[in-house]
């Protein structure tokens, strides 16, 4: 039987590294598959250096990202450039992964083109298409046009099934982001970004955060940002490093609020290894964040999720989540108590892992061998 042509379409940073496992993965089935990477550059400087850690290069990079871009701006020039190369290139499938407009846009291409497409993360809802914004939305669109839908934990699954699809193209394989940070986290790390090691080194309580969801923008950062300095002004053997995000919008706000406190430390974007082995040395977490609800599940590490809703209910389900919302007073509240309640840290650090085992990659391949033929077993599925 002829080997099958996969193409993996992502663009961002956390795409980069949630999917690069499974591109290793593909690279070491040569029998069954030859991978073609493309990358649309929706980041630029974040998504080279995860695709650096993992050695991969990407075989096409559209190089779409400018300053300031916009939704309608990224997600034309996607959809053009992505139609070119699949329509010359012509593979047997398409895999994109999550709620980026990448992903939006390479699962419509792929259905223009008539592909079939595998949708990594597929099921996820939080069921308000405002948040988060844009990528609730994403995330349905694509499944619509997806053959085969991998669904992290059977939550995901669930609400696949509710929407009406097929039992038999869903697929529940665990979080390819903890396959990701299991491989990357190293007891002997050494940081790249040389403030982070006299930091991490120091007597104090590390809380890591991070801010950038569109929908947070304006008066709901503006309370993380109050509620976070509160939060350090009252606690003095705790320090918080904060790798800004590159959007103007954020740093804005960011510097204008927390810049200056002796304790609080405003870094640049960290690469994926430093951001992942600084997870796990942090005391707790805060952050608006989508993946990062899954990698500090890795760790043990208790994250306040500064967001009115979130698509991942497992980990608050199992007590390693606390949905904080944006209001200052909550947030305030809940890391202060984190911080002065040892109980109840000690409670969310000993939540299990609900999404993934290490093996969501090999699951991967090993379904979409079965898809082609090439195997007659599926794998087992993730036992959350």
């Amino acid at each position: 039987m002829n080997k099958k042509k996969i193409m993996v379409i992502f663009g961002t940073r956390p795409e980069a590294t949630k999917m690069c496992p499974v591109v290793q993965e593909l690279k070491r089935h040569p029998e069954w598959f030859e991978s073609k990477v493309v990358v649309t550059g929706q980041h630029r400087e974040q998504l080279h250096q995860s695709l650096s850690h993992f050695d991969i290069q990407p075989d096409v990079d559209l190089a779409l990202m400018k300053d300031n871009q916009t939704l309608a701006y990224f997600t034309s020039s996607a959809i053009a450039g992505l139609d070119h190369i699949v329509a010359e290139d012509r593979p047997d499938l398409i895999l994109v992964h999550g709620d980026t407009q990448t992903a939006l846009c390479g699962g419509l291409v792929a259905f223009f083109n008539k592909i079939p497409v595998g949708h990594i993360e597929a099921g996820l809802r939080s069921h308000n298409k405002y948040s988060p914004w844009p990528e609730e939305a994403n995330r349905q669109i694509v499944d619509v046009v997806t053959d085969l839908l991998f669904a992290p934990t059977s939550i995901g699954k669930d609400n696949l099934l509710r929407e009406g699809y097929r039992g038999n193209h869903i697929f529940i394989t665990g979080q390819t982001a903890v396959d990701a940070a299991i491989l990357t986290n190293k007891t002997d790390y050494q940081f790249k970004e040389h403030r982070l090691i006299s930091l991490i080194q120091s007597e104090k309580r590390i809380v890591t955060m991070t801010a950038h969801r569109r929908e947070n923008y304006g008066r709901p950062m503006e309370n993380m940002f109050a509620a976070i300095r509160r939060v350090v002004d009252e606690q003095p053997d705790v320090s918080v490093i904060y790798p800004v995000h590159l959007s103007p919008t954020v740093r804005e706000l960011a510097f204008k609020m927390l810049s200056g406190h002796e304790r609080i430390h405003l870094l640049d974007p960290l690469d994926y290894p430093d951001m992942i082995n600084l997870l796990s040395r942090s005391y707790l977490i805060l952050s608006d964040s989508g993946g990062l609800q899954e990698e500090t599940t890795v760790f043990n590490k208790p994250l306040v999720l500064m967001r009115d809703t979130t698509e991942r209910p497992e980990a608050i389900a199992v007590n390693a989540v606390y949905l904080a919302g944006t209001e200052e007073s909550s947030i305030y509240e809940i890391t202060s108590r984190l911080l002065g309640d040892s109980d109840f840290y000690d409670r969310m650090t000993k939540a299990r892992n609900p999404f993934g085992d290490g093996q969501a990659s090999k699951r991967i391949v090993n379904i979409l061998a079965h898809f082609f033929g090439f195997i007659s077993i599926l794998p087992a599925k993730f036992e959350g």
